[in-house]
C-alpha cells in the first residue's frame, strides 16, 4: 500500500547518550492504591509543558503521553534535549508517565493511524514504536501501549495475523532490551479487539514476560461478554496500563463520566482488590476544546467514585 508517507527512518537512534549510564528510576508505586492520570491527547490544544502544569495543579499523579506533532514529536530535530526537558519537567511536577502511540497523523498526513504492522509497508510504524520505547525509557515510563490496528481490506486475514505476530515480536524486542513495559491494547474494530484477540496474540509470542495488557475500561463495556469489574479481575495479573472513560454497548465512544452505562466504584474496587499499582488514566481524547474543564471534572467523579467502591 502506498500511503504518501516519507521513507522510513534509519535504524532508531539512542534518545540520548547510553554511555551516561541509566537514569534513576521512580520510586516504585504502592500496591493497592489507584493513582489517577489524564491523557494528553485530551489537552490536544495546549503546549505540552502547560498541560501537565495543568494537571499537576489539579491533582493529578500522572500522564498518559501520546506522542504527536506538538507532543514530543519523535520524529523532529533534538529528540534528545526535548526528551530530557520533558523529563526534568514531569519529575519537577511529580507526574508519572506511560507513553501512549495513538497519534492519528504523524506517521501519514493523508490516512489515520497508517501505517500499522498489519500493512504491507509497516517499517514507519516499527520505527515509531521503537523509538516510542527508547523514549519510555529516558522518560522512566511505567509502560509503553500500542495496538493493531484495522485490517487493509486487501490484506487477507491471515496474512494480516502474520504481519502482527512479527510487527509485535521486534517491538516485544526492543522493550526487553529497555527494561520498559509494553501493553498492547485492544481497541474495537482493529484486528484485535477484545481481551480473547489479546490472549491469542500473547500465545502466539510464547508469552514474552514483558508484554503485558492495556486495558481500557469503557471498551469492556463497549464489547466484552463479562461485566466490567470481572473484566478487571479476569486479566489482573497482566495489567501494566489503564485507561478510563465511560462508554455504552455496542457503541465505540469515549464518553464523560456520567453520560454512559458504567457503573464505576466497583470498577475501581476492581483493581483496588487486584492490587494493581499503574496509573488509571482518563481517556478523553475529543474534548481538548474544554480540557482544564473536563480534566477537574473527570477527577473529582473519579475520586468520589473510588470512596464508595471502598465502602462495598
Amino acid at each position: 500500500m502506498t500511503t504518501g508517507t516519507p521513507a522510513a527512518a534509519p535504524a532508531t537512534p539512542a534518545v540520548r547518550d547510553q554511555s551516561a549510564g541509566p537514569l534513576p528510576r521512580r520510586s516504585p508505586p504502592e500496591p493497592g492504591r489507584l493513582r489517577l492520570g489524564y491523557g494528553t491527547n485530551g489537552f490536544a490544544n495546549h503546549r505540552l509543558d502547560d498541560a501537565l502544569a495543568v494537571l499537576a495543579d489539579l491533582g493529578y499523579e500522572g500522564v498518559a503521553l501520546t506522542l504527536d506533532h506538538d507532543h514530543l514529536d519523535p520524529f523532529a530535530s533534538g529528540l534528545a534535549g526535548r526528551v530530557a526537558a520533558v523529563r526534568r519537567r514531569l519529575d519537577a511536577l511529580g507526574l508519572a508517565v506511560v507513553i501512549e502511540t495513538g497519534a492519528r497523523y504523524l506517521l501519514d498526513p493523508w490516512h489515520k493511524h497508517a501505517p500499522t504492522l498489519l500493512h504491507d509497508e509497516p517499517a514507519r510504524r516499527v520505527e515509531f514504536l521503537r523509538r516510542a520505547v527508547r523514549i519510555g525509557a529516558d522518560l522512566g515510563a511505567e509502560a509503553v501501549s500500542c495496538w493493531a490496528g484495522v485490517r487493509p481490506p486487501e490484506v487477507p486475514p491471515s496474512v494480516a495475523w502474520e504481519r502482527l505476530v512479527a510487527g509485535c515480536a521486534t517491538v516485544c524486542a526492543e522493550a526487553a532490551a529497555a527494561g520498559v513495559p509494553l501493553g498492547f491494547e485492544p481497541e474495537p474494530g482493529m484486528l484485535v479487539e477484545d481481551i480473547a484477540g489479546w490472549r491469542r496474540l500473547r500465545a502466539a509470542l510464547d508469552a514474552p514476560p514483558g508484554f503485558g495488557l492495556t486495558l481500557d475500561i469503557g471498551h469492556c463495556r463497549r464489547l466484552e461478554p463479562l461485566p466490567v469489574p470481572d473484566c478487571v479481575a479476569a486479566v489482573a495479573d497482566h495489567l501494566v496500563n489503564v485507561q478510563i472513560d465511560d462508554m455504552r454497548r455496542g457503541v465505540h465512544e469515549h464518553l464523560e463520566f456520567g453520560a454512559g452505562e458504567i457503573d464505576f466504584p466497583p470498577v475501581l474496587a476492581a483493581l483496588a482488590d487486584a492490587g494493581y499499582h499503574g496509573l488509571v488514566a482518563v481517556e478523553l481524547p475529543r474534548h481538548s476544546h474544554a480540557a482544564p474543564t473536563v480534566a477537574a471534572r473527570s477527577l473529582d467523579f473519579l475520586r468520589a467514585a473510588a470512596r464508595r467502591g471502598e465502602g462495598r
